[in-house]
Order: structure tokens, then sequence, then C-alpha cells
């Protein structure tokens, strides 16, 4: 007191208080230091996997197990309720002699075919239009993916009823132009283009929007060139667009033939009460369908799951080709 009272006096400021004590850390021990450089370096390499790993889980508990137990069933005489009795390949080979088995195939393909190339290329030209300034383009693109979004239980039920072979619409319109009526449901080829029609009244559309968005990724600069050279747009859709997309278009043909190749819903309930045999002559019945009918009609499970594997087998070829000729447009594009 006496000082800040002399210093006030002298007209000098009073000294500034001593500062606290600093608070002296704990030196980390080398030990210590270790442990939690370890412990960084476990949760840096660990933490990767631990998100992913519920992915793994979810795909091993419901993916790749029944993957292995359907591969196993194939190889076993298997009945519902019974025990499994050792086959071998007699299933695969019962399979290979099996007439159904063949016509199953058949079919697979040939509506796959009628439905997959007209599906594509209408999506293409769809979207070609809408990849144009056209006024209300978002409501034209909202409408054409809303067949994506209907069901196919209620899609399928109604182009039933239009190719209704007494009463539908379709063959009353036939009849206006003077055609015979057509058994839709009972003969062969018009069953299998009644059920193309639904899958691609279905699908149209969600494969447009894909082109679309490839088609917006084309550099507009191409066709400003192709416009000054005096490129129709018929030819810049030839000459830019197509091979600017060529990549999309080939996922989108491997997609639709792997859906193709799992057809089951479509003419399954286009059948009614004959939809798990394909119709009174198995005229439509697809693989899906056989494999349906082998397991949870005939009981024959390990049949069943002989054709599950087949299934697999084909779309595993169809992925190596898609490999190929994606190897092969890129050794294009680099030459």
């Amino acid at each position: 007191m006496a000082t800040s009272v002399r210093a006030a006096a002298d007209g000098t400021p009073p000294p500034a208080p001593p500062p606290p004590p600093a608070s002296r850390k704990p030196t980390p021990t080398p030990a210590r230091t270790g442990r939690r450089s370890r412990l960084y370096r476990w949760d840096l390499k660990a933490t990767p996997y631990a998100f992913v790993a519920p992915f793994f889980l979810c795909f091993a508990a419901f993916g790749l197990f029944p993957l292995i137990y359907t591969g196993w069933l194939s190889l076993h005489r298997v009945e519902l309720g019974g025990e499994a009795e050792w086959r071998g390949f007699d299933n695969y080979t019962a399979l290979w002699d099996s007439d159904f088995f063949w016509n199953a195939l058949a079919n697979t393909f040939t509506i796959g075919v009628i439905s997959t190339v007209p599906q594509l290329l209408m999506a293409l030209g769809l979207a070609h239009l809408l990849n144009y300034k056209l006024r209300g383009r978002g409501f034209f693109r909202v409408a054409v993916l809303a067949p994506y979004a209907t069901s196919i239980a209620a899609a399928t039920l109604v182009f039933a009823q239009l190719f209704n072979s007494d009463y539908g619409l379709i063959n009353t319109m036939l009849g206006w132009v003077g055609f015979e009526p057509v058994s839709w449901e009972s003969s062969r080829w018009p069953a299998q283009i009644a059920i193309s029609v639904i899958v691609t009244w279905r699908w149209t559309g969600y494969n447009a929007l894909i082109y679309l968005a490839a088609m917006q990724a084309v550099p507009q600069d191409l066709y400003e060139a192709a416009s000054l050279d005096g490129a129709s747009r018929w030819r810049q859709f030839i000459s830019i667009t197509i091979p600017s997309i060529r990549p999309t278009i080939l996922f989108t043909i491997v997609v639709s033939t792997i859906g193709a190749t799992q057809l089951f819903g479509e003419p399954m309930l286009f059948g009614g009460s004959l939809g798990v045999s394909g119709g009174s002559g198995n005229q439509f019945q697809t693989l899906s369908l056989l494999m349906y009918e082998k397991g949870w009609v005939t009981g024959a499970l390990g049949q069943a799951s002989a054709i599950a594997w087949v299934m697999l087998l084909l779309l595993l070829l169809i992925g190596g080709l898609r490999l190929v000729a994606g190897r092969v447009n890129r050794r294009k594009s680099g030459a």
C-alpha cells in the first residue's frame, strides 16, 4: 500500500501485479505417446472398414449365403419338407434334356429381343426430343417417368384387359380396320408381343431419362461446329450424339438384357390362372416362371436351384460380353 501511495505521489504508475504462476502440464511419457500413435493409426485404418461393414454384412446374409446355399441345393434332390439327397450334376443334365427348359430359354430370349430393341430405340428418340428447348419440357420429363413409377401388377392387369381376346380394346380397334380378332393369350407370338408391349411401356421413359442425362453432358461446341458446317439435326444425332453416348447405350443394353432374363411379374399376371405355366401351351413361360413352377408348384427345389444357377451363369456371360465390348470401345476411342 505504501508503495502504491508513494508511486501516486511521484506521478509514476504503480507496478503491475506479478503474474499468476503458470500451470505446469505433465510431460507425456514415451509409452503414452506410442500408445496414442498406435490408436491413431488403428483408427485411421479401421474407420473406413467400419463404415462399409454394414453393407457387406447385409450382402453376406441376404446375397452371398443364399447364392452359395442355392448352389448347394442344385447338387441335391430336395423336396419340400424332405431331406436333401446328393445327386451331383443330375439336375443340370435333366435340364439339358428337358424340352420345358429349352422352351423357357427360347421364350426368354425372344421376349427380351422384341421388348429391349423397340424400348431402347424409342428411348433414344424421346431423349433426343427432350434434349431440345421445348415448351413444358419439365412436364414431359416427369410424364415419361410416370410408367416406371406405376406398379407392375396395376400396369399388367390394365394391359391384360386391353389385350383380352373377347372384349379387349385392341381387338376392337383391329376389327374397325377389318382384321380378325387375335388370340393374344393362347397364341405364341401374339402373347409374347403383348408382354413385350407391357415391358416396353414401363421402361422406355426410364431409359430415356438416362439417355437425356448423357446427352446433356455432350459439349455444345460440337453441335455449333456441325451447324456451321451445314449438318442437319439428323446428321448431328448420328455423327455426334450417338458416338458421344455410346457407353451409356451399352450400359442400358446390358441392364435391359439382365431385366429381360429375370422377367417374371408381367407374364405371370398376364396369364392369369395359367400364368405360372406360361399359358396353356407354355407359349410365354420364361426361365423365372419355370424356376417358380419347379420350386413352389411341383416342389422340386433342387431343379429350381439349378435353373437359378443357369440364370446366374447367363448374367455373368452378359456381363463378360459387356466388359469385352467396353474394352473394344475404349481401344477405338484411343485410336
